[in-house]
C-alpha cells in the first residue's frame, strides 16, 4: 500500500484541512504539509466525542472489543506504508518501526480480551438486609463506569506505541470512552495513517463518528485547548518533565479540576553491587552500553545512570563500559530540537564540578553520539542538576565510597519510571537493604536485566513517584491502566430492569 498524506485532521469522520500548514521535518525523504490545529478544530472534536459518548459508553464490551480487533486489522493492513513514513519522520530503522507496530496491535488485542472477561469492572454486590436491626442495608452493588471523553498526547518517541492508536487511547476505547488525539509534530504523517486505520475500524464496525479525533499540533494552543476543554474528563501524556508539567497545572487550575496521567520519564538508575562486579562486570559494562545505546537512547526506560563502590571490580566495568560506547557510531535522533536538547544537556553534565569526561563526541545536527561521564557520590549529591534525565545514549557513573554511601544515593533519588540490581549471591545483604529504598522510588524493579524493553501484559507498571509520572497509582502500560478512565459508581436499590447489564 502507498501512502502520501494529505495533511489534514480527523474531526469526527470528516478529513479537514485548515490554511495555515506547517512542514513536517524527516530525517530522510521528502516533507509534507500539514494544516495546523486550532482551538476551534478541538472544540469540535470535543463535542462530537461527548455525542458519542451517549452511545459508545453505554456499548456492549463484545462490540468494543471487535472495534479494537478491527482497528488492529486495519493498522496491520497498511503495515508496509506506516513502516515507510514512520522511518523517513523519525529516521528509526524499519526492523524497530515492524515491533512497535506489533506492539500497539498487541495492545488493541489485549485491551479486547481484558473487556470481555470482564475482571476491570471491580463488581461489588451487598445483598439487601431488611430485617437486620436496629437498621435495615439497602441491596448495593458497585462497578467500574467510563468517565467520558479522554485526551491523549502523542509522544515523540514512540510514534506508533504511545501515540494516536497506542497505548492511552486503547485503554481509553476499551473502558468505553471517546478519545481526542493531539498529534506529535515530529511524525504527522504516522499519526495520519494511523487515524486512517481507526476511521477504516469505525465505518466497519458502526461505532459512532465521534468515538474518535485527530488534531495536528503546529501550534501550542491546540494542547492548551484540549486539557481545557470542559468536556474532556481525563488526559493521557507521554514526553517531558516540563511540557507535562505545564499540562498538569493547566489541567489542576480548571474550573473542573481533571486527572492529567503523565508519564514524564526517569533516568532508571542501576545499582550495580559489588559481588556482581568481581564476577561479571566486563558483560554488565557491555549489556549497560547495549541499553543505553538502543533507540539512539530515545526510551524512558534508558538507564542513565549506573552506581558502584569504587574500587578495582568497579573500574573494570567503567572501562568495559567506555570501549563498547565507543565502538557505537552515529544514530539519527527523532527530531532536530531532540538531538539538540540532547547536546546541550551532554555540555551541562560534562561542564558539573567533579564530573570526569571518559567518552565524548560531536553531535553533528540530527545524529549523535555516545557520552560516558564519571562523578563521586559526594560531588553528585550536591549538584542535583545531575540526577536530571538527558535525553540520549549518556550515561554517568556514580562512585560511591562504601554501602553507605550507596545507600545515602539510592534515598536521594527522586521518582523513578525503574530502578535495577545486578548482583550475585554475595550480594544479597546490601540488596535486602536497597529493596525498600527502590520500591518507593520506582514503579518497577528489576535484578540482573535492563529496563529498556516494557512487557505489555497484566502485572507491568509503567509508571512511578513524581517527576517520574504525575499519579504514582497509575500505570500507562497493561491491562491495569485502564482504570485510570473508569471511575467507580455504586448502585443502591436500583430495580434490576434499569441497572447496567454488566450488573444486571
Amino acid at each position: 500500500m502507498t501512502f502520501t498524506p494529505h495533511g489534514k485532521h480527523l474531526i469526527a469522520g470528516e478529513w479537514v484541512g485548515t490554511e495555515t500548514r506547517f512542514a513536517s521535518e524527516p530525517a530522510y525523504g521528502p516533507a509534507h504539509a500539514f494544516s495546523v490545529g486550532t482551538p476551534q478544530l478541538v472544540d469540535r472534536a470535543c463535542e462530537a466525542a461527548e455525542q458519542a459518548f451517549w452511545s459508545y459508553g453505554y456499548s456492549t464490551r463484545e462490540d468494543r472489543a471487535a472495534f479494537l480487533d478491527a482497528i488492529a486489522d486495519e493498522i496491520e493492513a497498511r503495515a508496509e506504508a506506516i513502516t515507510r513514513i514512520g522511518s523517513q519522520e523519525t529516521g528509526l530503522p524499519e526492523a524497530r518501526l515492524q515491533g512497535e507496530r506489533g506492539r500497539t496491535t498487541s495492545q488493541l488485542r489485549l485491551f479486547a480480551k481484558h473487556i470481555l472477561k470482564g475482571d476491570y469492572l471491580d463488581r461489588r454486590h451487598d445483598a439487601a438486609l431488611p430485617d437486620r436491626q436496629p437498621l435495615p442495608r439497602p441491596d448495593l452493588r458497585m462497578m467500574q463506569r467510563p468517565i467520558g471523553p479522554v485526551a491523549v498526547f502523542g509522544a515523540s518517541n514512540f510514534p506508533l506505541a504511545f501515540s494516536t492508536a497506542g497505548g492511552d487511547a486503547a485503554a481509553a476505547l476499551a473502558a468505553g470512552c471517546p478519545v481526542v488525539v493531539k498529534g506529535h509534530g515530529a511524525h504527522p504523517g504516522t499519526g495520519e495513517i494511523v487515524a486512517e486505520a481507526i476511521h477504516a475500524a469505525i465505518q466497519s464496525t458502526g461505532m459512532p463518528q465521534g468515538v474518535f479525533s485527530l488534531v495536528q499540533g503546529g501550534n501550542r494552543d491546540v494542547g492548551q485547548a484540549l486539557v481545557r476543554h470542559p468536556l474532556i474528563k481525563a488526559v493521557g501524556f507521554t514526553g517531558s518533565l516540563a511540557g507535562g508539567r505545564a499540562l498538569f497545572d493547566l489541567c489542576a487550575s480548571r474550573p473542573e479540576p481533571i486527572p492529567f496521567f503523565g508519564e514524564l520519564g526517569s533516568v532508571n538508575p542501576m545499582f550495580m553491587l559489588p559481588d556482581a562486579l568481581v564476577r561479571r562486570g566486563g558483560a554488565l559494562g557491555k549489556g549497560w552500553a547495549a541499553s543505553l545505546t538502543m533507540g539512539a537512547g530515545q526510551f524512558c526506560t534508558n538507564p542513565g545512570i549506573a552506581v558502584v563502590i569504587g574500587g578495582q571490580a568497579a573500574d573494570g566495568f567503567i572501562e568495559a563500559t567506555r570501549a563498547a560506547l565507543s565502538q557505537t557510531g552515529p544514530q539519527v535522533m527523532l527530531s532536530d530540537g531532540i538531538a539538540a536538547a540532547y547536546a546541550r544537556g551532554s555540555e551541562r553534565v560534562g561542564g558539573a564540578a567533579g564530573v570526569q569526561d571518559l567518552l565524548t563526541s560531536m553531535c553533528d545536527r540530527r545524529q549523535a553520539k555516545p557520552f560516558l561521564f564519571k562523578v563521586q557520590a559526594r560531588d553528585w549529591l550536591g549538584n542535583h542538576a545531575l540526577s536530571e534525565e538527558v535525553f540520549g545514549p549518556l550515561g554517568l557513573v556514580v562512585v560511591a565510597e562504601d554501602t553507605e554511601a550507596m545507600l545515602t544515593v539510592a534515598h536521594s533519588f527522586a521518582g523513578q519510571l525503574t530502578a535495577t540490581l545486578h548482583m550475585d549471591d554475595g550480594d544479597v545483604t546490601l540488596a535486602r537493604r536497597l529493596m525498600p529504598v527502590l520500591e518507593r522510588k520506582a514503579g518497577r524493579v528489576l535484578a540482573n536485566g535492563f529496563p529498556t524493553g516494557v512487557e505489555v501484559c497484566d502485572s507491568m507498571v509503567h509508571g512511578g513517584p513524581y517527576p517520574a509520572s504525575t499519579n504514582f497509582g497509575a500505570t500507562s502500560v497493561g491491562t491495569l491502566s485502564i482504570r485510570r478512565f473508569l471511575r467507580p459508581v455504586c448502585y443502591q436499590n436500583i430495580p434490576e430492569a434499569i441497572l447496567p447489564q454488566d450488573l444486571a
